[in-house]
């Protein structure tokens, strides 16, 4: 499922402005009485019992408040058998404070500017804190990971401290706790018609230009036709292609947005930070894509066209490759089932391509997570708040609940392995089923779990051998480039960051598109445009992110 796309000066500031976390002795109470009240609630909350917060279950019943981002596809029930089983298993009740998935972003800022937030703010992505950090209405919860032994747990057991040190804030605190995968997720990749390649003997591409090729020739022999026509307005394919050409970005997911792409970006073999929409390699990239428009190998439409026109392109036989997820490769093999027929066709998602770079992925192993409200911590049962977000959250068990739901009603377990019940499905797994284990029941919501995040059987466990299979290949034969370290700007800094990445990420993001499409030639208006987007301030820009990065360093690891 892809996010909504965000302007480049949004990315600019959740990728150079991240904050982190430290898993020990992470930063200085915030008062001395505060220290000391924390310190006797930890006693009061201490399960000698379960140090590890493996089975966390309050002695009495509690209740914290909690904002929820009801999701259109399967809305809110109170009667959701998902309550229950968090309320038997942990004791607690949530209160929440409901609010549609469309409007959540907007209603979480009010709400946490004006101090009326729930205590736990979920569903929020790493980098969207930073406008609560100076306000202090959020906790900076690297403070309190002493008390969240799973959350610590998968950080050193999976290897993430890279991962979380890369969203440190100024202060060398973090303010978000984002769920976790034990092995990176790719979902975004280009599918092709497999028959049509096979039919013709046409190679699966895996670089490139083995991509090229196999668009020239079913050029050839499909004259009429746009060998590939793209959706999302090209945001994943040249998200794809940056790092394999060499131009250094990141992200969560593996959906990236040319309009988002970070401009001043990391160098890890200078250790600096550069800016490369002026450099060579992005200059490649751009070549090969203006020449695939060229030649008519690629639909210029691809850029602006709505996701359901390129779809319609693909399922009804008229282009042959597309970008797609995992998810929504099924959404068109179902159309294509009704518009060419069940059979008729064979569909792949094949490996993410590989470039001058070599086979590489950009991304990390972070996704959305918890935000905590900073009145949580004058709430009596403060402890065991965090043990709770901690077990519901990062442990598995906790993880199992909220994605599978209750053992005997919702799954089974056969020969060791998961199975949803007979009466219910979820993504396909088990289409004979009539009851949704979202709509009806509520678990896999994405408030709770990650599709397939969390400990890698687990994530596993929910999907299709297909999938499986596709990430296998991705974890083996693909090499996930390490994330940048953070550049924390003061408040003062990140305003003159946004005065000078605005002007010069507009002008960026058209030209982009110009030199794709053939509208501004490569050859002779390259040097013009450099000229120009030097003017705007790049050298500034440059400067500032690197004297920030390098003053704070030391602090960052």
């Amino acid at each position: 499922m892809s996010k909504s796309a965000k302007r480049l000066l949004s990315f600019l500031l959740i990728v150079v402005l991240a904050v982190g976390v430290l898993l020990s002795g992470c930063g200085n109470k915030n008062s001395s009485s505060s220290s000391n009240n924390t310190s006797k609630q930890t006693q009061t909350a201490t399960n000698n019992s379960d140090p590890q917060n493996l089975h966390f279950k309050s002695d009495k019943p509690l209740e914290f408040t909690m904002l929820y981002s009801d999701h259109p596809n399967y809305p809110y029930k109170s009667d959701w058998l998902l309550w229950k089983a968090i309320k038997d298993a942990t004791n607690v009740t949530l209160k929440l404070t409901i609010v549609p998935m469309s409007d959540y972003n907007q209603k979480r800022s009010l709400l946490i500017s004006s101090g009326q937030a729930p205590e736990i703010i979920p569903k929020t992505y790493p980098g969207s804190e930073i406008p609560f950090v100076s306000s202090g209405a959020i906790l900076p919860v690297s403070d309190y990971i002493d008390q969240m032994p799973n959350f610590s747990r998968e950080i050193k057991e999976w290897g993430l401290q890279n991962d979380i040190n890369s969203l440190k804030q100024a202060d060398g605190k973090f303010y978000v706790l984002p769920l976790l995968h034990q092995t990176y997720t790719m979902q975004y990749s280009l599918a092709i018609r497999q028959d049509i390649f096979e039919k013709n003997n046409i190679p699966i591409p895996n670089t490139w230009d083995e991509l090229e090729s196999a668009l020239k020739k079913l050029k050839e022999l499909y004259p009429n036709s746009i060998p590939m026509s793209d959706r999302w307005q090209g945001k994943a394919l040249i998200g794809e292609a940056l790092p394999t050409f060499g131009v250094p970005i990141g992200g969560s997911d593996g959906l990236f947005d040319w309009t988002q792409t970070s401009t001043v970006l990391y160098n890890s073999s200078k250790d600096d930070w550069e800016f490369y929409p002026t450099s060579q390699e992005y200059k490649d990239m751009l070549t090969y894509f203006n020449r695939l428009v060229k030649e008519g190998l690629l639909d210029p439409a691809s850029f602006t066209q709505t996701d359901d026109q390129a779809v319609q392109k693909f399922v009804t036989g008229k282009s042959f490759v597309i970008m797609t997820n995992t998810q929504e490769i099924q959404n068109m093999i179902n159309r294509m089932n009704e518009t060419l027929g069940q059979g008729n066709f064979k569909v792949t998602q094949i490996l993410p391509l590989a470039g001058p770079k070599g086979g590489v992925i950009a991304g990390n192993r972070l996704e959305n997570g918890i935000m905590i409200s900073s009145k949580a911590k004058d709430d009596p049962n403060f402890p065991q708040l965090l043990k709770f977000v901690d077990w519901l959250w990062y442990s598995e068990a906790g993880q199992t609940l909220t994605k599978w739901g209750v053992e005997g009603v919702t799954y089974q377990k056969v020969n060791g392995k998961f199975q949803l019940m007979p009466d219910v499905n979820y993504m396909n797994l088990n289409p004979s089923g009539t009851k949704s284990l979202q709509k009806d029941y509520g678990f896999s919501g994405g408030v709770f779990c990650l599709l397939y995040g969390g400990p890698k059987d687990l994530a596993e466990s929910m999907m299709t051998p297909e999938v499986a299979n596709f990430e296998n290949q991705v974890n083996t034969q693909r090499k996930l480039l390490p994330v940048a370290p953070p550049v924390p700007f003061t408040e003062s800094q990140r305003e003159q960051a946004n005065m000078l990445s605005q002007p010069i990420g507009d002008y960026v993001e058209q030209m982009m598109l110009k030199f794709i499409t053939g509208v501004a030639s490569i050859d002779k208006d390259w040097n013009n445009y450099v000229q120009q987007v030097n003017s705007k301030g790049v050298d500034q820009l440059v400067k500032l992110t690197n004297d920030v990065y390098q003053s704070s360093k030391a602090k960052m690891k």
